[in-house]
């Protein structure tokens, strides 16, 4: 059975939709992205799945169970990090953690959930004096305290340093090995890319492309270009299988000092599936 399995997803607004027949699975175990442009309809979807909005049509499953209907105990076993969160701002770090850890059956101890996200200098430190970043390691903590099987992370990692996002990142790869399902969005490629098995697209409402960081949308298919100095001129040249011309030029005195070969980035394939608009 996959984590979530959804057909035909519907939600409108006033009248406007903004999700159009959506069709998505995730496995167990899978870190999946949803990227998308704002207004794609990412948010949404996630918290229809999350079950705080419901649908108005097509099917859902996650974790075996409807989230319009499901209960606390279907609750218990999902981990969800808002894209905003309120909270109790005068509680200290540890006083939070600790406080929605008794919410779960089986959490994991505060200390090592502050340790994880890197808090554990501010584990006596009020809410509100975090500064954004921390407060976004925060909300990571209560989000896994209860040891999801299956965890939401809206743009987790909006207003982290690059150091501290990449400490997520090991943080997901470790949470992902001990077997967690992920459902991340994110509006950093090079994210997706490290850390997905698998990522999709949505763009007005509907999934436009979906498959691995090096397949999606043809991806791995495209044009390879070649490109190497001749007598100090700068020559490109576009080729299905570089082997060949590699082969040629190793031949030569071309300078391969200067010779890349490079084929589009995941950010070239997303930039032309959204229509440029990132």
């Amino acid at each position: 059975m996959n984590a979530i399995d959804v057909r035909g997803l519907r939600k409108s607004y006033r009248g406007t939709e903004v999700v159009r027949g959506i069709d998505l699975e995730v496995a167990r175990g899978e870190v999946f992205a949803l990227l998308g442009p704002n207004g794609a309809g990412k948010t949404t979807t996630t918290e229809i799945l999350e079950g705080h909005r419901r649908r108005d049509g097509g099917d859902a499953s996650v974790l075996g169970a409807d989230p319009a209907t499901a209960g606390p105990q279907w609750r218990a076993r999902i981990g969800i990090v808002l894209q905003d969160a309120d909270d109790a701002a005068d509680l200290t770090v540890a006083e939070m953690v600790r406080h929605i850890a008794g919410f779960y059956p089986d959490p994991r101890p505060a200390a090592e959930v502050i340790e994880l996200v890197g808090l554990t200098a501010k584990s006596k430190s009020r809410i509100r004096s975090l500064s954004g970043g921390q407060r976004r390691r925060l909300d990571v903590a209560l989000g896994i305290v209860g040891r999801p099987e299956l965890l939401f992370l809206d743009e987790p990692t909006t207003g982290f340093d690059p150091q501290a996002r990449r400490q997520f990142w090991d943080l997901i790869r470790e949470l992902a090995a001990e077997g967690t399902t992920i459902l991340l969005t994110t509006h950093y490629l090079e994210e997706a890319a490290v850390l997905a098995d698998r990522l999709a697209v949505l763009a007005d409402g509907r999934i436009v492309a979906e498959g691995t960081p090096a397949t999606l949308g043809g991806r791995a298919a495209e044009a390879a270009k070649v490109s190497w100095r001749d007598n100090g001129v700068l020559r490109t040249e576009q080729v299905d299988d570089p082997t060949e011309l590699l082969r040629k030029l190793v031949a030569t005195d071309a300078d391969l000092r200067s010779l890349t070969v490079t084929r589009p980035t995941l950010e070239d394939i997303y930039l032309e599936l959204i229509g440029g608009d990132k």
